[in-house]
């Protein structure tokens, strides 16, 4: 199964993340769309996927900090415009497989979505 992991190499969910595929001997490829930006129309697949609020970071402090008006009346177009210019508020990690996309590490999710 393909597998690709998609976050910012330092975050500390990442860290757990990629950890955790390692010790259970997941190959993967790593992403880091600080780095290697992010492709819009990957961006617009997973929002088709799973919705732009799954996506959207708004814990995160890139997004806190972003003037109120940025921030009022989000929709999916406005959404993705602030994930693509700033993909620090996508919440990570986002992991890529052939039966779909994992949104954020909790380790029970990983391992029953690779069980067997």
């Amino acid at each position: 199964m393909s597998v690709t992991l998609y976050g910012i190499r330092n975050c500390d969910t990442m860290k757990k993340a990629r950890a955790w595929l390692d010790a259970h001997d997941v190959a993967y490829v790593f992403h880091d769309y600080r780095k290697d930006g992010l492709d819009p129309d990957r961006l617009k697949a997973w929002v088709k996927s799973v919705g732009w609020e799954a996506l959207l970071n708004r814990a995160g402090t890139t997004f806190r900090k972003l003037p109120d008006a940025a921030k009022a009346d989000l929709n999916d177009r406005k959404a993705m415009a602030l994930m693509e210019k700033q993909p620090a508020m996508i919440r990570r990690p986002v992991l890529e497989t052939a039966k779909g996309l994992e949104i954020g590490f909790r380790p029970e999710r990983y391992a029953a979505l690779f069980a067997g």
